[in-house]
């Protein structure tokens, strides 16, 4: 494993946002797949999936040689999956919170 100087000599802000992108987008993808895989769409699943693992090898290539582009990856992916989720729920209406009621 490289030192952090290393790590951050070797850091290079236009390819970790770049990642930050890729894996936005692979989160979002991965919603998509897994609601084409629930509704049985076998071939929407399938497409989904070859562009996931497409993106996903983009990513390891990069964090194998400097750690420090997983903290792009991870914040890109947190982001992705909360956006898409929030969507859908906006889209399906339930994107309110429901509060209990009081006993």
């Amino acid at each position: 494993m490289i030192s952090l100087i290393d790590a951050w000599t070797g850091f290079d802000l236009l390819l970790a946002v770049g990642i930050f992108a890729a894996y936005f987008v692979l989160d979002i993808l991965y919603v998509y797949y897994t609601l084409a895989v629930t509704r049985l769409q076998s071939i929407a699943a399938a497409n989904t999936s070859l562009l996931i693992y497409l993106i996903a090898a983009f990513g390891v290539i990069n964090y194998v040689g400097n750690y420090l582009y997983i903290v792009p990856m991870a914040m890109g992916a947190w982001l992705g999956t909360f956006v898409t989720v929030y969507w859908e729920k906006k889209k399906n209406g339930t994107h309110r919170r429901i509060k209990k009621p009081i006993a």
